[in-house]
């Protein structure tokens, strides 16, 4: 487990932005035979969570922001479909259909200890509607970069959803693929807007991102346009 310092650091950046971090222990590669649940209660979870997303008015985006936006305990400590979980119940908590403390209450009725449950809130689900299904869009400008052009990933903070990984920000590659429009996450994920824009594929050298005795290797990203400058 991280020290208080190293995770607070963290937090800062994004909990959720873990790349090229250090301090998370060994990577373990998957089992032959893995199944899709370790346990039951992790399908039923991962079907919540996605529930929770929709029924709360929310988008792919703002449930990746949920996840961002969970504390310690909730992101780390409850392994992966319990951070789903948790997600979800944040959804539902940011659109009022849950007030909170209310499934804290509920399990323990559940338990037999008779607590008393919140009130049912309004709900206040965003005002938010897709322009079309899924997430490529077309847009009328033509890319702003080119396959082999060198790029710069811009060494910028959002105080919001971001895709933009905290390890490349200012670290220069090269673009391999010119990918279709797609919605922007880190407007779409606070319904402000699709603001759809180019993406590409950058590709960075491990010695660009992690310094000259890094294990030499290369690194590939989605990058959206208005994540990248030229250098």
């Amino acid at each position: 487990m991280l020290a208080n310092a190293q995770y607070a650091r963290y937090v800062m950046d994004g909990l959720a932005d873990m790349g090229g971090t250090p301090g998370w222990g060994p990577m373990h590669p998957p089992r032959r035979d893995e199944p899709v649940f370790e346990e039951s209660w992790e399908g039923r979870a991962f079907a919540l969570a996605i529930f929770a997303n929709r029924v709360s008015g929310g988008n792919l985006d703002s449930f990746r922001h949920a996840l961002e936006r969970l504390d310690r305990a909730a992101y780390l400590e409850d392994g992966y479909y319990g951070r789903w979980l948790n997600a979800g119940e944040l959804r539902l908590l940011d659109s009022a259909i849950l007030a909170p403390g209310a499934i804290d209450a509920r399990a323990r009725n559940l338990r037999g200890e008779h607590v008393k449950e919140p009130p049912v809130p309004k709900p206040a689900k965003p005002n938010y509607s897709p322009t079309a299904e899924g997430s490529l869009r077309t847009v009328g400008t033509a890319p702003a970069f080119t396959v082999g052009e060198r790029v710069q990933a811009k060494n910028m903070s959002v105080p919001g959803h971001t895709r933009l990984p905290g390890y490349v920000r200012g670290h220069t590659g090269v673009v391999e693929i010119v990918q279709p429009a797609h919605v922007l996450p880190d407007t779409n994920a606070h319904f402000l807007g699709e603001n759809p824009q180019h993406v590409y594929s950058v590709r960075f050298d491990s010695r660009e991102l992690w310094g000259t005795d890094a294990e030499p290797f290369a690194v590939t990203v989605e990058m959206f346009e208005c994540y990248l400058e030229t250098p």
